[in-house]
C-alpha cells in the first residue's frame, strides 16, 4: 500500500505534514482543513435593520465548514444573535467540498520535454 499523505483518520500523515512546495515545509491550514473533509460554505444572511424592521439587509459569510451540521456557521449565527442588534430573517446556505477522494492521487511519473 502506498502513502498518499493522508492518514486513515483523514488527517495528514507525519510524512506529509512537513511537505509543501514553496512554503518552507508547511502546509496551509486551509488546505489541511480541506483534506480533513471541510468544504467551502457560503451563507447569505438576510436580517432586519434595527431602526427600520420592515427593511431587509443582506450579509454574505464564507468560511470552511463541515456539512451537514455546519458547526462554524452555527457558531457565527449564535454570535450574531447574542451580540448584534439586527434580528435574523433567513439564512441560505451553499456548500462545496473542494477536494474529494477521487481527486487526490499520487503521481508516479514525470515527462520532460526538451
Amino acid at each position: 500500500m502506498t502513502d498518499h499523505g493522508v492518514s486513515s483518520r483523514g488527517g495528514l500523515s507525519p510524512q506529509a505534514e512537513g511537505e509543501g512546495a514553496g512554503t518552507g515545509g508547511r502546509v496551509s491550514p486551509d488546505f489541511r482543513k480541506q483534506l480533513e473533509g471541510y468544504g467551502l460554505t457560503t451563507a447569505q444572511i438576510l436580517y432586519r435593520m434595527p431602526d427600520h424592521p420592515g427593511i431587509l439587509q443582506t450579509f454574505l459569510w464564507q468560511h470552511y465548514d463541515l456539512c451537514p451540521h455546519f458547526p462554524e456557521l452555527n457558531r457565527f449565527l449564535a454570535f450574531w444573535k447574542r451580540e448584534l442588534e439586527g434580528p435574523l430573517h433567513s439564512v441560505l446556505v451553499a456548500h462545496s467540498r473542494l477536494i474529494g477522494p477521487a481527486e487526490l492521487r499520487r503521481v508516479d511519473g514525470e515527462f520532460r520535454l526538451n
